[in-house]
């Protein structure tokens, strides 16, 4: 069987989890199957994998139409293939017009939805109009639609009520225990500056509205003055959130807060996350949430907002801690400064408390180990494709 995945995002060039998704998904399917990844951006050296850039005369278009250049170009060169799969709203226009040029089955997995990203109007403009027909033309019409979690197969009934209940099924994310595990030394720790000695609360994420930072800053401000802070976030969806980030971490009046701003290379992620106290994931939306299995197998205690696919992964009380959101439409929470103060109190409450915190994360590691598999995902997606068949 030939697969052709297409996503937009595709080692080296991963800035999401729908990057880490297709890094993983590829590299077990590959052992089942012929997989062809074709995605956006600069040429890789990696067999049977293709990359598409923006066509000539789109270079200064809309980065929505941008995209849909590049997808044509996807399409065309899935010719042959049995499955065309498809991550996300940028290459899910790929996989509709394949299906259509040469009658291959599609399959799209959805890792979020534009309906509920609104803030996507502040980076793309009249494009958020464009990104979000190619989204529902394409799951609408897909012969299958994979959500990465329950929450998230709730969430695609209620935002495209066309789509038969039957065509959506669940398969969790997962996460390689073998290269995420406990990485003892401190030599990152200290290339950034961070005190090994000393307790520390970590967040890893893209800065945009959907991953809560600026929650977690406002919440910074209640938490243990003993404890450092250690922000990875970097890639800002627009100059706006840039600049609101900026201030936050400017007012806070506490030391020990250091903001690693560049794409750090796994190894790195996973010693400053082993170190870690508490990880926090302060995201309104977030369907599944794969940085969250990272932290739980290097045995970091999580503290999450109780939201989308999250209580899937981090169970409340046995990996972690849940901080309930009551949320507005666009996922942001109705009291803000209640939502800080609940998380500001749970991450507390495991820094004071080391034991119950290291508890926490070996039941984590246990979790991730136990229930992510990325071999079982691999073969599931694989029954889902011979299905269609």
């Amino acid at each position: 069987m030939r697969v052709d995945l297409l996503s937009r995002e595709y080692p080296p060039e991963v800035y999401g989890g729908a990057g880490v998704h297709m890094e993983y998904l590829a590299r077990e399917l590959r052992r089942l199957a012929d997989v062809r990844v074709r995605c956006f951006g600069a040429a890789r050296e990696e067999a049977g994998v293709s990359a598409h850039r923006v066509p000539g005369g789109l270079e200064t278009a809309n980065a929505a139409l941008q995209v849909l250049g590049v997808d044509l170009e996807m399409a065309a060169a899935c010719e042959g293939a049995d499955v065309v799969h498809s991550h996300t709203w940028y290459a899910n226009f790929a996989g509709h017009v394949a299906k259509l040029l040469y009658g291959t089955p599609h399959v799209v997995t959805t890792h979020s939805l534009e309906p509920l990203r609104p803030w996507k109007a502040e980076q793309l403009g009249g494009g958020y109009a464009v990104s979000s027909w190619a989204e529902r033309t394409a799951l609408a019409s897909a012969d299958a639609v994979i959500a990465v979690s329950e929450g998230m197969r709730k969430d695609v009934l209620s935002a495209y009520p066309e789509i038969a209940p039957e065509r959506v099924s669940v398969i969790h994310n997962g996460i390689d225990t073998v290269e995420y595990t406990p990485d003892h030394d401190t030599a990152v720790l200290r290339k950034h500056g961070i005190d090994p000695h000393r307790p520390y609360v970590i967040f890893v994420g893209r800065i945009t509205r959907q991953k809560g930072l600026a929650h977690l800053l406002r919440a910074a401000r209640s938490l243990d003055p003993a404890a450092q802070l250690v922000l990875c976030a970097g890639a800002p969806d627009t100059p706006e959130i840039a600049a609101e980030i900026k201030g936050l971490v400017e007012g806070l009046e506490r030391d020990g807060v250091f903001w690693i701003s560049e794409m750090l290379p796994k190894p790195e992620v996973i010693q400053l996350l082993t170190h870690a106290a508490v990880f926090v994931c302060p995201s309104v939306y977030e369907p599944m949430g794969i940085v969250n299995l990272e932290a739980m197998a290097c045995e970091t205690a999580v503290v999450a907002t109780a939201t989308g696919g999250i209580p899937e992964v981090v169970a409340d009380g046995e990996t972690g801690l849940l901080v309930p959101i009551s949320a507005k439409a666009d996922g942001e929470p109705h009291d803000p400064d209640f939502f800080a103060a609940d998380l500001a109190e749970r991450v507390n409450a495991l820094l004071g408390d080391p034991a119950r915190a290291a508890a926490l994360g070996a039941a984590g590691r246990a979790r991730a180990v136990s229930h992510f598999s990325w071999a079982r995902i691999a073969e599931r997606t694989l029954e889902l494709y011979a299905a269609l068949m």
